[in-house]
């Protein structure tokens, strides 16, 4: 496993909610407002912002077949993009709510 791939498997191990972005994004911008509403905690690595940001960006696409961002994951589980995020809020995501999921996460 390359420095890339651990450290992008370090900060979504290490943290509830975890959102890979790039500070420019609507889409990315869209996903931590949306958190935000909940009042969920969460760490956003900006991956323009970061020495290595194009390293983790492919090893995310490698860990989740996903080169967009946002790459959003909730206690250690892949949810997707914003669109995916949004799909979660609205219908919730093998039975759960987003509140649920949050609250498992330790993220409310």
């Amino acid at each position: 496993m390359d420095a890339a791939t651990k450290k992008a498997q370090q900060l979504i191990d290490d943290n509830a909610v975890m959102v890979f972005s790039k500070s420019y994004c609507p889409y990315c911008n869209n996903t931590k407002r949306l958190l935000e509403s909940f009042d969920a905690k969460y760490v956003h690595y900006e991956l323009n912002q970061e020495s290595d940001g194009d390293e983790v960006q492919a090893a995310l696409a490698k860990l989740t077949g996903q080169r967009t961002v946002p790459n959003i994951f909730i206690n250690k589980q892949h949810i997707g993009g914003n669109s995916d995020l949004e799909a979660v809020v609205k219908n919730g995501k093998d039975g759960k709510k987003i509140e649920e999921l949050l609250k498992e996460a330790g993220a409310l």
